[in-house]
């Protein structure tokens, strides 16, 4: 028996081993594959126009230069110092917009008893799946209506309502996770309900309001159809815009595509970078906690 049941051990560890390693190397397959056309993009920049597409291809270039890049930034027909401020206005706000108006609705729908309550994730979630398209029109003349047509308002405004959703239904699931008598303990310690939201609750869903603020800054930074259409002044164009008629202008320069591309993946690449710890958390308390 105890020769049998050694033998079982030894089994399942070397199946738990092998079942490791194999997770190992997908991991490992589905990384180079997520992150090899980044990697590409950015080598490619630093390519000269002659190398792009050399037989065999070249993995890294052999006389890396900056040309590319240096036609970027001395550019007359875009600037792209000016679109990424653009890119950063209109992402920042519609951020902050999306977040602030999400935290209270998303509290409200965890906390009451609504009627409809359901009706109203659903349309939530329906909303999610909708094209961009869809809302071009009904958009286009509420911003006429509202004189804020080409000007940064109006693809902030749109840009927002990408990001209300996806808050709402990250943060409900945090605001359910925490016991009501969390609340109660607040207001016997002399809280009113305003107070045991803001001191208490609030500091207790920090993961998910982390990742609202970066999935909607995010929503709204790679937006290209609300900015194309709501903007006709270049001036105020975001360096999406940028791209879209980058691919147009260098549609045989492809160093100089890549390197517009990417100088406008840098932002979001830092700010993982700086945020990945948050997003991890967040992503996987709500999952656990929902």
């Amino acid at each position: 028996m105890d020769t049998k049941k050694t033998e079982d051990m030894k089994f399942a560890k070397k199946k738990k081993k092998i079942k490791n390693t194999l997770m190992t190397v997908i991991a490992v397959v589905l990384f180079v594959a997520m992150m090899f056309p980044l990697y590409w993009m950015t080598i490619t920049s630093f390519k000269e126009e002659k190398m792009v597409f050399a037989t065999p291809p070249q993995l890294f270039p052999l006389k890396p230069t900056i040309s590319a890049y240096v036609i970027q930034f001395t550019s007359t027909v875009f600037n792209i110092l000016q679109g990424l401020k653009n890119s950063m206005i209109i992402s920042f706000f519609a951020m902050v917009i999306s977040v602030v108006l999400s935290i209270p609705a998303a509290y409200g729908m965890a906390r009451f008893k609504l009627k409809g309550k359901r009706i109203i994730l659903l349309l939530f979630m329906v909303s999610q799946m909708l094209p961009q398209i869809s809302t071009l029109v009904p958009n286009f003349i509420i911003f006429q209506k509202l004189s804020i047509y080409n000007t940064y308002l109006a693809p902030i405004f749109a840009d927002a309502t990408l990001g209300i959703p996806f808050c709402i239904l990250m943060l409900r699931t945090y605001f359910i996770s925490i016991p009501k008598e969390i609340d109660e303990a607040a207001r016997i310690d002399g809280c009113n309900s305003l107070q045991s939201f803001i001191k208490v609750v609030l500091p207790m869903c920090s993961g998910g309001v982390a990742v609202s603020f970066v999935f909607s800054f995010l929503f709204a930074y790679s937006d290209l159809v609300y900015s194309l259409t709501y903007i006709n002044d270049s001036t105020k164009w975001p360096v999406t815009v940028g791209i879209y008629n980058a691919i147009g202008r260098y549609g045989t320069a492809w160093s100089q595509a890549m390197a517009f591309g990417t100088i406008v993946a840098a932002p979001v690449i830092i700010l993982f970078i700086f945020m990945q710890k948050y997003i991890v958390e967040g992503l996987t308390a709500g999952s656990v906690k929902g």
